[in-house]
């Protein structure tokens, strides 16, 4: 009988691997014992994940070492007060420094099971097992651990490499289509800040996967593309300081609308209307040509994603949420602007722009 080989890791310029497969779940215990092994696997999800996934994970370590904690799902349960509940929950289980976190779940949870991870006795091991599409190709690579508060998104964080992480594509066929929808949002913006060929073959992918969801055609190495966009930036900049800035296109006026609607929006939706409001402000500055952001506008409405801010929606509330934006400087809010598709404005090094809040104000009043 044949053993099939263990499924090697993308080849990435990141310190940890990532590992992007249909199947590679089944491998989680063998990978973990070789770049996190310890005495006791805290396994932190949400409800609705761990009911369809913890159990499988579990199953996979020497019985007794695992534990599964969890959490409501939702943007809304990625509080402080989860972060200290779950912290609580594994001194109360006798958890020590020779204890490695999976974070098993979407967006959420890998922020808020990083932070975990990242603080409890100043830092254990965690690998990430992302479940959704945004969570595979964003939030699970680059080491920014988050939760949320009142004034903002992700305000309060750490940044702690996963030791691995492991994305299997067949998780997404239990996704339901507006959470495939939100992943794309991220995809796209790869394209835009990075990668013309990329951006064109997501543009040519997304009547397959309109039709078909994951299991489209390629949409595995789609997904293996948006990774390798992402780690190539975060390895030039680990900590934020550059060049990782562009990963923020969109995000500005993204977290302003989360914030507002109390994360009421799916962070892709958002996203989608950040990057055609961020576009067009790229075009109101004259760092890009008029134009860019309906290449944007037809790929993100091609997505069946939101591209334009919600009419109830107070553009005063947005534009004021913005000045609580981690990228704010004295004052100004600084955005990621794109030049062209595949580029992005430099601003000198520092890949962030200070824009005036009545050129955004302009734009937010304004339709695409």
């Amino acid at each position: 009988m044949s053993i099939a080989p263990p499924t090697p890791p993308l080849t990435l310029p990141l310190d940890y691997p990532v590992f992007c497969q249909a199947g590679v779940l089944s491998e989680l215990g063998r990978i973990v014992g070789q770049v996190a092994a310890a005495h006791r696997y805290a396994i932190i999800s949400d409800e609705t994940v761990a009911a369809l996934y913890a159990a499988r994970l579990s199953a996979q370590f020497p019985e007794g070492t695992a534990r599964v904690f969890t959490i409501p799902p939702g943007e809304r349960e990625k509080t402080r007060e989860r972060w200290a509940e779950l912290t609580d929950a594994l001194f109360a289980w006798g958890a020590g420094r020779d204890t490695t976190v999976i974070a098993l779940g979407g967006g959420v949870i890998g922020d808020l099971a990083g932070f975990v991870a990242a603080t409890f006795m100043r830092g254990i091991p965690v690998v990430q097992v992302p479940t959704t599409l945004l969570a595979m190709v964003d939030a699970a690579v680059g080491g920014k651990t988050a939760v949320d508060t009142p004034d903002g998104k992700n305000l309060v964080g750490a940044f702690h490499n996963p030791r691995a992480v492991v994305m299997d594509p067949e998780l997404l066929a239990s996704l339901p289509p507006e959470q495939l929808r939100s992943g794309l949002a991220e995809v796209i913006k790869h394209g835009v800040i990075a990668d013309t060929a990329y951006f064109d073959a997501v543009r040519h992918a997304l009547p397959d996967i309109n039709a078909l969801g994951a299991a489209a055609p390629g949409f595995a190495a789609l997904i293996a593309g948006s990774v390798r966009i992402k780690a190539h930036v975060v390895a030039e900049d680990t900590r934020e300081g550059g060049l990782r800035q562009i990963l923020n296109f969109g995000h500005t006026i993204a977290h302003a609308i989360e914030r507002e609607l109390q994360y009421g929006i799916a962070h892709g939706e958002a996203v989608a209307i950040g990057m055609i409001a961020e576009a067009r402000i790229a075009e109101a500055v004259g760092l890009a040509t008029a134009g860019l952001h309906l290449s944007i506008v037809e790929t993100v409405r091609a997505a069946g994603l939101s591209w334009q801010l919600p009419p109830a929606l107070s553009v005063e509330a947005v534009l004021a949420a913005t000045h609580g934006d981690k990228k704010s400087r004295s004052g100004e809010v600084r955005y990621a602007l794109p030049r062209s598709i595949g580029e992005m404005e430099p601003a000198e090094g520092r890949w962030a722009v200070a824009v005036p809040d009545s050129v955004v104000r302009e734009i937010l009043s304004t339709a695409p």
